[in-house]
């Protein structure tokens, strides 16, 4: 705590000059108490650790929801200059375009209630969940080319959604520097069989009510109100993504020799952005998080099936989709004026303000859609993204809550059963794939999503606009 100062509200400098070879300031957002959690673990050192990257522009970034991951922090943003910088694959993370995905339904929360346990029962039998499970449809080799080539836009062009899903997704569902050469033949046999499936961990599909809503004009855009049903879904590119991430780090690590990289921490091998081993990096992730845009496409597709099967004129309406760990060419204001640099984010999401030639026309009058789920049985949040957040951190917010236990400590805390009859009490019915799994992910696992979303709002990186409660929660 003594090496950090305060810089307005909010707001926390980490000096460059705490570590030497730090290239620019760390920058963290959080309150008090928020703070307090980040410096219980490595992440104040691994904010300096992203300092030291060739070719940083600007500051290294935490997040209110940050805490300590693979090299980077997860909740970190850093950018880089695409001629004299270095991609990290420690920058995106293993479970690259692990994302969020709002569905809005028609009905009230009165017409649903009823109806929860028969579609929770129905949505775990059509939606494989949990570790290694394998997803309703193989895939050949020519379709996981395409999949990773072209992400949801596969999808609908194969009948799993309609045309109008891809304009409410980033980057319209599809990465066009994607390259499925670049993935292994490994990475591409886990995929195969993992198309559309949840996953386990803290990927999950929520049935929510709009509980509050902070923003009427945003919300009247995005098609919410008060009371309405909604699903959110949580999940990623699977083992597919987990393999990419594996294969170059391993690249990543043998070119650091080659390119005379020095680094304080070998978590953060990376390559010159420039280089072959960057460009067949950056066209792998991208083509994982096209098969993670598909993911979720698919996993939709199955959920609105359930829905018009088991409720009349059940049709959910796509909101939005974002991507939480990802790299980005991105336009960007520096010292230097407005150029392109490469956003790295991982476990945090893209928020570009109302006026941004990015976001999709219907919601342009008021900023680009942003999800922020909350652990099971808490509250998560829609949000929109602020002017603020182009000039202090690339144009990113947070990305949920936050880890604060590790997944060990909390399965010793409360048993299945305990847990369980906790949600259920509360009004929360929970279908899970291990018992294990449940306790893992309990909410006292998480920070407090209430104070990292009102830490975002207050610093302007992006504004609240509803908020979501669960009432129906399936888990991997």
């Amino acid at each position: 705590m003594k090496n950090l100062e305060s810089i307005g509200r909010y707001r926390y400098r980490l000096s460059k000059t705490y570590r030497e070879g730090m290239n620019g300031d760390g920058k963290i957002f959080a309150n008090e108490k928020l703070l307090e959690a980040i410096t219980k673990d490595q992440t104040l050192d691994q904010v300096a650790n992203v300092a030291m990257l060739n070719g940083l522009i600007g500051d290294s970034i935490a997040m209110p929801d940050a805490h300590q991951g693979y090299g980077f922090c997860i909740g970190g943003v850093a950018a880089v200059d695409p001629d004299d910088g270095v991609v990290s694959a420690g920058g995106v993370g293993f479970d690259i375009n692990c994302g969020v995905r709002l569905l809005a339904s028609p009905f009230e929360v009165s017409d649903i209630k009823p109806h929860v346990d028969q579609l929770l029962e129905e949505l775990f039998k059509a939606i494989p969940c949990g570790t290694g499970k394998e997803g309703p449809r193989k895939l050949s080799e020519k379709e996981i080319n395409d999949v990773l080539e072209t992400g949801a836009r596969w999808a609908v062009k194969n009948g799993y959604g309609e045309d109008i899903d891809l304009n409410r997704i980033e980057e319209n569902g599809t990465i066009k520097s994607a390259d499925a050469a670049k993935v292994s033949n490994r990475a591409k046999q886990r995929g195969i069989k993992q198309l559309g499936t949840l996953g386990s961990g803290n990927h999950f599909l929520e049935i929510q009510v709009v509980d509050s809503v902070y923003d009427d004009e945003a919300a009247q855009a995005f098609g919410l109100h008060k009371g309405q049903v909604v699903v959110l879904i949580h999940t990623g590119s699977r083992g597919l993504g987990h393999q990419v991430c594996t294969d170059y780090l391993d690249l990543m690590q043998q070119g650091l020799k080659k390119y005379k990289i020095s680094l304080p921490d070998r978590q953060l091998a990376c390559v010159p952005v420039r280089s072959e081993e960057g460009d067949g990096y950056l066209k792998a992730m991208a083509a994982s998080a096209n098969f993670a845009f598909a993911n979720r496409q698919m996993i939709t597709h199955w959920t609105r099936d359930v829905f018009n099967r088991l409720l009349k004129n059940g049709n959910l309406r796509l909101v939005y989709d974002v991507a939480h760990n990802i790299a980005k060419f991105e336009k960007h204001k520096t010292g230097n004026g407005e150029r392109e640099v490469l956003v790295h984010r991982k476990g945090a999401t893209r928020a570009f303000p109302k006026g941004h030639p990015d976001v999709t026309d219907e919601y342009r009058s008021v900023g680009q859609p942003v999800l922020i789920p909350g652990s099971m049985g808490t509250s998560s949040y829609v949000l929109a993204g602020e002017e603020n957040s182009m000039n202090e951190s690339f144009g990113s917010t947070c990305h949920g809550a936050g880890r604060a236990m590790s997944r060990k400590k909390a399965s010793r805390d409360i048993s299945a059963n305990e847990l369980l009859q906790r949600l259920n009490q509360s009004g929360v019915k929970v279908r899970g794939a291990s018992k294990r799994g449940l306790t893992e992910e309990q909410p006292d696992a998480y920070k407090d999503v209430e104070s990292v979303v009102d830490v975002v709002h207050e610093a302007g990186l992006s504004r609240k606009v509803a908020r979501l409660i669960p009432i129906g929660v399936i888990k991997g």
